[in-house]
């Protein structure tokens, strides 16, 4: 019986499929690179992104370790020019393209409307938003020659309700929701299915590296129906299942995968946290 899990044969990008350094113990990895692995090790070819070259080497360490197959390529995804040329590259490396993990994001300039810095907002709108767009752009006419394709985009849970205290990222996050939607029905028709992955309090380098300490991580993980404390490899099932043909009748859906945090509360609200991932 076929495994519907498995990607072999198929060829993926993931977007920010780096991790920068975090400080911490080396377990602590973020949400791309346990993306591309689990791809990798379910049998697909990746091309890592990512704008930092360093960022990337562990993520090729721990994919060859594993008997996987993958390339890095340096990419600044807010720019056409790098988008056309990671797509190409992929293309050129492995011969087609059947799936995209638009996984970067930044947490962008802090502070509400009053706050928030106009220049920063429009960096973080490009970074978070733009780059959406435009890997699509070059990916689905490849998605289409290959008959069929799978688009996963990382939102959060703060892109699904308010609370967050950050504008920006909450207002990126948002949009990200529903550009899902839109892109899942104008490329629905070419069997290009789009989803969305909207993590909740996921301990990752990126949220390590605001120096966060035992009790707020505890803080966050109790604000999950679960009590428990998530993972980049808890993120990666869900994106990794989205992006398989065992959803492949799924398109146009965000999940959120954050122990039911967005599904309700148990107990007291914790503070404002910030990073959802």
């Amino acid at each position: 019986m076929q495994d519907n899990t498995r990607f072999d044969g198929r060829v993926a990008i993931v977007t920010g499929a780096g991790s920068r350094p975090s400080g911490t113990d080396a377990t602590t990895i973020g949400n791309g690179r346990a993306i591309a692995a689990l791809l990798a090790r379910r049998g697909a070819r990746v091309l890592l992104l990512d704008v930092e070259r360093d960022w990337l080497t562990g993520t090729e360490e721990m994919i060859r370790a594993e008997g996987g197959t993958c390339a890095a390529a340096i990419a600044d995804v807010a720019k056409a020019a790098d988008c056309a040329a990671a797509v190409a590259e992929a293309v050129r490396q492995f011969g087609r393209l059947d799936i995209l993990v638009n996984n970067v994001g930044i947490s962008g300039p802090p502070g509400d409307a009053e706050a928030v810095d106009p220049d920063a907002w429009d960096h973080g709108m490009a970074v978070n938003v733009k780059s959406v767009m435009l890997m699509a752009k070059y990916a689905v006419p490849e998605m289409r020659r290959a008959g069929a394709g799978a688009i996963v985009n990382l939102a959060s849970i703060a892109g699904l309700q308010g609370g967050h205290p950050g504008l920006l990222y909450a207002t990126t996050k948002g949009a990200i929701v529903q550009m899902t939607r839109a892109m899942a029905a104008h490329h629905g028709g070419d069997l290009i299915r789009v989803n969305a992955v909207a993590p909740g309090y996921v301990y990752t380098p990126m949220v390590a590296s605001r120096g966060m300490g035992d009790e707020l991580r505890q803080q966050r993980a109790s604000a999950g129906l679960l009590k428990v404390e998530g993972t980049a490899w808890d993120v990666a099932e869900a994106a990794c299942f989205l992006a398989s043909p065992a959803a492949r009748w799924i398109t146009g859906v965000t999940l959120p995968v954050d122990a039911g945090r967005s599904a309700g509360n148990v107990g007291a609200t914790p503070k404002p946290m910030g990073l959802t991932r």
